[in-house]
């Protein structure tokens, strides 16, 4: 089996930030919202740190038309700014994402995704 391993750094946000499109493991913190949930819901106003995927932007534009400057945003859309600026959630640290096991990129496409699986998995290129 190919090695699996990999190791993260994270970058601190007040500090650096990434290039515009790079997909990003980004560090969040906020408060979870009071309204709108049952009171069984024990997180309810908690303080959150949690690691979610994200793309670091220059420039996006929200799906109500509003701009936003280098920003982090994730696949729902959410648009999250560095720690220190006015953001309810906002990115503390991000670290790039690893490559994809037993490989040195990050996305494979097409004919080349089943060779690259069993490479992955240790068991050599399809023939």
């Amino acid at each position: 089996m190919a090695n699996l391993n990999t190791v993260v750094t994270w970058v601190d946000a007040r500090e650096k930030l990434p290039r515009s499109g790079t997909p990003v493991a980004a560090a969040i913190t906020g408060r979870y919202p009071v309204d709108g949930a049952t009171e069984s819901d024990m997180a309810l106003g908690e303080e959150f740190w949690l690691v979610r995927p994200m793309v670091f932007t220059t420039l996006h534009w929200s799906e109500d038309g509003a701009e936003h400057r280098d920003c982090f945003v994730d696949s729902d859309g959410v648009v999250r700014l560095p720690y220190g600026l006015a953001s309810d959630e906002t990115v503390t640290h991000w670290a790039e994402l690893p490559t994809l096991p037993g490989g040195m990129t990050h996305a494979v496409l097409g004919e080349d995704v089943q060779s690259a699986l069993h490479n992955a998995w240790g068991a050599g290129p399809i023939t």
